[in-house]
């Protein structure tokens, strides 16, 4: 038996685009879109792993053939020993959700229906409905509006009902896509606090996330996809250890020109430059990764006053997974 929820071998996803050709009038050609190239993970049993990428990286479309909802073009993903392709209705017994930009649960229905609903529809019902519902109503601070349409909830309130409803069958694995998006900060700080609660069950959860601070918060274990690759796999620490030997400064500075960055770049050791104009502080902040930092750190701002600009704030920071996905990519994960 293994000790594996999700197993996920050479996992690939194609598309087929048709684009008019140019040469003939409604003539169209074919091209094949990669969304999810050969990716291979395993996600333990109670474990909360992280698949970390801007978006178009391929998240969703690897969550979707996960729960069935996609045939994948090759490879193969395994759910508690089932193979998805094979047995996709013995999968989803294995498996609650959450999906992204989908109405998951009916905004006419209050959410007490929602739940009725879909407790019917995994085989629950008279009195053990009745108890699981009122229960997972109290849990996720629904009980005192149980009884209100959806469509009258805030969005923090709409995805607790959808966590409920993929609780309503008591999975072992979650999957959780991008459940924080769109969420005011206590929402989504209260949102991750019941994950966590939902992992102390012993549950396994699948979360995808382009939120660098939720990734850290939440995960066991990352992997980071870009272009249907994933291209680094570790525990948030060893991923941020592995920059160890660069050093991340960060800069508040009165002014940004091609000419300051030029300046900058001729130091040997500098890897990349990030920069962005702050509109509450009206100032520009940059931040640079370098190798042997301290030891450059006399050259960068002798190259930034040579430049004719002035250094307000200057500050070495630790890495976070932000630093390590610019690392990776040479971009921004909102790039």
């Amino acid at each position: 038996m293994t000790n594996y929820a999700i197993e996920v071998n050479n996992l690939k996803k194609e598309f087929e685009i048709k684009k008019k050709n140019g040469f003939l009038r409604g003539n169209k050609e074919k091209e094949i879109f990669v969304a999810v190239d050969n990716i291979s993970f395993n996600v333990a049993k109670g474990e909360i792993f992280g698949f970390l990428g801007p978006n178009g990286a391929g998240k969703t479309t690897t969550i979707k053939m996960i729960s069935t909802l996609l045939r994948p073009t090759s490879g193969t993903a395994i759910i508690n020993g089932i193979n998805c392709v094979e047995k996709p209705m013995e999968v989803l017994k294995n498996l609650g959700t959450v999906l992204a930009g989908e109405r998951s649960i009916y905004w006419k229905l209050t959410g007490r229906e929602n739940l009725e609903y879909f407790a019917a529809m995994n085989g629950i019902r008279g009195k053990k409905a009745h108890e699981k519902i009122n229960y997972l109503l109290k849990r996720f601070n629904l009980n005192k509006r149980a009884d209100e349409t959806v469509e009258k909830y805030s969005t923090g309130m709409k995805q607790r009902v959808a966590l409920a409803k993929a609780l309503i069958s008591d999975p072992e694995i979650l999957i959780l896509d991008e459940p924080t998006s769109g969420l005011d900060p206590q929402s989504a700080r209260n949102l991750r606090e019941l994950i966590l609660e939902i992992k102390e069950e012993g549950r396994t959860i699948l979360l995808t996330t382009h939120y660098m601070e939720e990734a850290d918060q939440l995960s066991d274990r990352i992997a980071i996809i870009d272009h249907g690759k994933i291209i680094a796999m570790d525990t948030p620490y060893n991923l941020k250890k592995g920059l160890n030997k660069t050093n991340i400064i960060e800069l508040e500075l009165k002014d940004w020109n091609n000419y300051t960055r030029e300046k900058i770049k001729e130091i040997p050791s500098v890897r990349n430059i990030r920069s962005e104009f702050n509109e509450t502080t009206q100032r520009w902040e940059a931040k640079i990764h370098v190798a042997n930092g301290t030891d450059t750190i006399n050259d960068l701002i002798s190259n930034i006053i040579s430049s004719d600009n002035k250094i307000i704030n200057f500050s070495v920071e630790e890495p976070t997974l932000e630093d390590v996905f610019i690392d990776l990519t040479g971009k921004s994960l909102r790039e």
